[in-house]
Order: structure tokens, then sequence, then C-alpha cells
């Protein structure tokens, strides 16, 4: 008997099938620790050999070395281009924020020199609330959209922390102008604010990609990095979940990955890899809640748990 598969889920109305857990690519970037070309390179390949078949990076990420090493990774498949799907961004850089026209037009041309792509699926417009908003919807995305015209993107989207952010964009362009959102930290355990405008994106035909369903590290056994904007409130209550788990045979990265990967509205889950130990975990994780299901006993005793601070965030 073949091994269960992992779930294909449609993107909002751009055709697209993405599998349901989606490879976070900001960790070739050494954000959190080192790696080494040959790790990325295993991650990337391992990833799509057990089924993943969507990549995300940023030039943001590792101060562009994150595109570099995907780059590397994707090449070395030797697949036909359009067996996977390749997402970058624009806007956010090692030396700050421009969402000029100029500057995400050059933008692109880089991004595909270092993943060493003539195209990429998706280009998003990164963390739009550190800009001026009207300028993404006036001169940004017009300018996205000659790039899609030129061939050098497909779909346009736009990302962010504050959910906010998605209906003041989306009300003020046409329909169809903007093909995906990523939204962040808000379809997690301990925060799952984003339930409350699935229906509005859908109605839009937006495609939703969730990412980091470990709320940036809260849910998982080491803890936060250092520098996370949660409030010590905030920590411990995910601290104590984690400790719950433990105390129970658990993890709690897996359970948090579950609960959000079991939500059908959001097409993809993007979990940061940067190990084949990594990959694997995630696409068992996935692939269990679907021939098992998740656990839905220690699911709500976390949520207990993480009651006191539900929904809360950093600005």
């Amino acid at each position: 008997m073949a091994a269960p598969a992992l779930e294909l889920r449609s993107l909002g109305n751009t055709g697209l099938k993405l599998s349901c857990v989606g490879f976070g690519a900001s960790p070739l970037g050494k954000v959190f620790g080192p790696v080494t070309d040959e790790e990325a390179i295993s991650s990337v390949r391992q990833a799509f050999s057990l089924g993943i078949n969507f990549f995300d990076t940023s030039p943001y990420y590792g101060a562009t070395l994150s595109e570099k090493m995907l780059g590397k990774g994707l090449k070395a498949l030797g697949v036909p281009r359009d067996q996977y799907i390749v997402s970058t961004k624009c806007g956010r850089y090692a030396e700050g924020f421009d969402f000029s026209a100029d500057r995400v037009t050059r933008s692109i041309d880089e991004s595909l020199e270092r993943l060493q792509l003539d195209y990429v699926d998706i280009l998003q417009c990164h963390d739009i609330e550190f800009g001026s908003l009207d300028q993404i919807i006036n001169e940004t995305i017009p300018a996205l959209q000659k790039l899609k015209e030129s061939g050098k993107i497909r779909f346009i989207g736009i990302t962010g922390l504050p959910l906010r952010i998605f209906t003041y964009v989306l009300d003020r362009i046409p329909p169809g102008t903007v093909d995906v959102v990523l939204s962040y930290c808000h379809y997690c355990i301990n925060d799952s604010s984003l339930e409350d405008l699935l229906p509005y994106l859908k109605n839009k035909g937006v495609g939703i990609i969730n990412a980091s369903p470990l709320s940036m590290g809260l849910l998982t056994e080491t803890g936060p990095p250092q520098w996370h904007p949660a409030s010590p409130q905030l920590k411990a209550a995910c601290k104590e979940a984690g400790e719950y788990c433990k105390g129970k045979g658990k993890n709690i990265s897996k359970l948090a990955l579950q609960y959000s990967l079991s939500n059908k509205d959001v097409a993809t889950v993007l979990v940061g890899m940067n190990s084949v130990q990594q990959v694997e975990e995630n696409v068992n994780a996935a692939i269990e809640l679907t021939t098992t299901g998740k656990d839905e006993e220690t699911l709500l005793e976390v949520q207990e748990i993480l009651k006191p601070v539900k929904n809360q965030t950093w600005e």
C-alpha cells in the first residue's frame, strides 16, 4: 500500500494547488543559526520528495542568503519548473523598507537571479504595515501588475502582521488585483483571530497562506528567541502549555502545527525548515492529521491554559 500523500489545497482563484505544508526558507538564510549549503540542499530535496511543492522566501531573510540557498536547492532537484511553486517578496530588505515602483521592479530581477529562475509564481509586498498602505495601493501593486504582464511573476500577494491591513488594501483595489495574502501568528493555538477574516477573504477570491503556526517559537519546547515581541504574560502561558504537553509525553509544536493545518480554508501552512529531520517531522505531523486526526484531548487542555492570553498579539 502506498504511503498517504501530503494533501494539496487550492489557493484562492489562482488555479495553483499547494501542499498543505509549505517550506518556509527563512532559516536557510541562517537567521536561526548556521546552515551549510549541503543541509540547505538536502532539506529542499527531502521536502520535494515527500510532497511539499510550495517554497517561500524573501530578499530580507539573511540579507538575500535565503534566496540564494533556496535557488541552489531547487536547481539540485533537476525537475521541470512547473513541478514546484515559488513565492518571494519585495519592499523589505536588510537595508530597510522601500515599496517604490522603481525598487520593487529592480527587486524581482535581483531575486530571479539569486533563485536561478525565469519567473516566480507569487511576488508579495513584504510586511506592508511598515510602509504607507496608500503607496502600496497606488504605486506598488500597479508596478507588480506590470511585472505580471511581463511574465516575471504570475500572482500578486501582500503580507503583514496586523489583520486590518488586509481589509484596508483589498477594499480599495479592483477585485482580483491581489491574489494572495500571507498572514502570520494569527492562526495558532494561542491566537486564532485570522478565523474571523476568512469569510471576507474567501468572498474576495483571495488565497490564504498562514505562516508561523508555532507563533515564532512561542509554541515550542525550547521557547521563543530572546527578541520575541510577545508580552511576559503570553510567553509564560505558552511556556506552561509546552511543559504541560511534555509532561504528557506530547510535543506542543506538533499539536500546534496540526491545529493550524486542520482549517481547510487555509491553502497552506508555512513552516520554517532547515534540516531533513525538521522536514520529516512536519510532513509526518500533516499525514498523521489526515489519517488519525488531531489530539483533541490535549488540544482542549492546552487551550484552557492559554485562555487568559487568547488572541493577545503585539505591534
